[in-house]
Formats: structure tokens, sequence, C-alpha cells
């Protein structure tokens, strides 16, 4: 028999999918059948799965040894992570913000990934001092997801209330997002977008347009210039809505194609061998909280190549 006390940070979930989770290998159906027939209880009672956990809830599997290491097989996913030296913005008990380098996946495009996720189930692994067996299985997962190329500022939840709040603010726009750009052109106003996005899933691109008869996603973003000079322009995007390529896609749509870009089309930079877009700034609008990621040595490197002012 094994016994399981609900941390904080597990709290909120289903208990099926806790179980789903702790007991990886076994089936949907023999989770049920085993509440069925109490060999697995909650607080000492029967259940059915839809319970929501509470912290300091008492899970008890009444299971042997064998079975239990055969359905919790795989359940240390931190194991095999490479460790690496995360550049940890902001962390607390429930969230944590890190500014992602370039090249670096935010989440899996395939199961043999290695992305974000996993080198910061792979951090926080380490510092709670996880045991092989499972017992903690919260998977950290990221709110607000950047390209591949795309450096700066991600938002990740380390418990289920830290996810949620997170996510909960995003949805309803309680936060501003903020991010620096080089491109191409010299932009000497104001200006913005405020129209929708169509993907083609064939290219993995998309495109823009003021009509929505089609059946495109909104979007809107706004785009001031910081500094302009020799046909090339820092600016300061602020991102109303978070769609897939929304920034690249409209500063090309409006002239002003990002450096580096070669899917939306500026690669005419021999100096930079990504897209020079950094997710910089975060600032919750309730309690003013302002949250900076410094660009990375290529982006800053190519911005005084270029004669432009970084500024602060």
């Amino acid at each position: 028999m094994r016994e399981i006390i609900i941390s904080p940070g597990e709290a909120g979930g289903r208990f099926d999918k806790y179980l789903g989770k702790y007991l990886r290998q076994a089936s949907r159906s023999f989770l049920y059948k085993m509440l069925r027939k109490k060999n697995i209880t909650l607080n000492g009672a029967k259940a059915d799965g839809s319970e929501i956990l509470q912290s300091g809830d008492h899970i008890k599997l009444f299971f042997s040894d064998e079975t239990l290491e055969k359905f919790t097989a795989g359940a240390d996913k931190a194991s095999g992570i490479p460790r690496i030296d995360l550049d940890i913005i902001y962390e607390d008990d429930d969230v944590i913000f890190i500014n992602k380098p370039a090249g670096m996946l935010s989440q899996k495009a395939r199961p043999e990934d290695i992305s974000l996720c996993e080198y910061l189930a792979a951090y926080l692994a380490d510092r709670r001092g996880d045991a092989a067996d499972g017992r903690k299985v919260f998977s950290p997962g990221v709110c607000n997801r950047l390209d591949r190329n795309t450096s700066g500022l991600i938002t990740a939840g380390k418990t289920l209330r830290g996810l949620q709040s997170l996510s909960e603010a995003f949805r309803e726009r309680k936060a501003d997002k903020y991010y620096l750009a080089i491109v191409r052109g010299e932009l000497s106003q104001n200006t913005g977008f405020d129209g929708y996005l169509t993907k083609d899933a064939a290219s993995n691109t998309v495109s823009l347009g003021t009509d929505g008869s089609s059946g495109g996603e909104h979007v809107s973003t706004e785009i001031y210039p910081l500094d302009t000079k020799g046909g090339y322009s820092l600016v300061r995007v602020k991102l109303l809505t978070g769609k897939t390529h929304q920034i690249r896609a409209t500063m090309q749509y409006l002239g002003y194609p990002i450096v580096g870009d070669k899917k939306y089309g500026a690669a005419d930079l021999s100096r930079a061998r990504r897209q020079l877009l950094h997710s910089y700034e975060l600032v919750f609008k309730d309690t003013g909280e302002r949250f900076i990621a410094a660009p990375p040595k290529d982006f800053t490197d190519t911005a005084a190549l270029l004669g432009l002012s970084m500024g602060e």
C-alpha cells in the first residue's frame, strides 16, 4: 500500500487526471475499476475520480510494490534531461518567468524533442528533490509560447494554481506584452494593424487582411518606432492578441519585415541568422508589476552594427 498527501501545488485538479499522471502506465478503465473496488481511495472513502483535489487530501493505493513499480514506470519525467542554466527573471512558489534563448522550443513539436518545458521540469525536480516514483506529478506548463527562433520572456506555472492564474491574466488581457524588433525600412511614426489572420497549415505561414468574412482570427498589434537609421528601424511592439506569427506577419504586411526573418521576407542582413524579434516586457495591469527580459547578444550586436540605439 502507498499513501500520498496532496501538496498545495497539486491541488485544484480532478482526481482521475492526477491518477492518470501518477499511474501513467495504467489504462483509464483499470483506474476506474480500482476506484469502484476501493483499491484506490480518497480520504479513506470511495471516489469516482471526478473529485477536485484539495491540499492535504490523502490518497491510498492498495497495490503491491511490484504493481506500483509497473504502473509508475517512467514517471520521473526529468530523468535524462540535460541540466542547463536557465535565465530566470522571476520565481515564486507558483510561477516562474524565464528569458528563453533563440533556438529553444517553448513546447515539444515531436515526442523526441527537448523543449523549455522539459528543461524547466528538470530544474524544478532538482530543486524539490523529486523521487523517481513520480510523487510529484504536476508538469510545469508555459503560458505564452514563442517561436523557436524568437527569444525572450516566457511565463510558466509551477503549480496548477499558478498556471491557472497566468492563463486567466492573458485570456482576460490583464497583462500587456511588449516585444522589440529590428526591421527593414525607416518607420517614423506610430502604426499598427487591426484585422484578421488566416493560417496556411501546408506552408506553416499566416496571411493578414481586413476582411473577416473568410473566417480568419481577429488580431491587433501596435508598433512604436524607437530609433531609425540607414534604412532600418528598432521598434517596440505591443501585442494585443497573441496568434501564431502575428508580429512577423504584421511587420511584413505593413512593409517593415523583421530582419533575418526568412519566412516573412527580410533575410537580407548576413549577420542575422534568425528573426530579430525579442519578447521584452510584461506588465500586469492590476498591480503594475513589470518584468523585463534583456535582449540577447545577437540582437544588441545587430542594433549596434546598424547604429540603432537600444536606449535604456
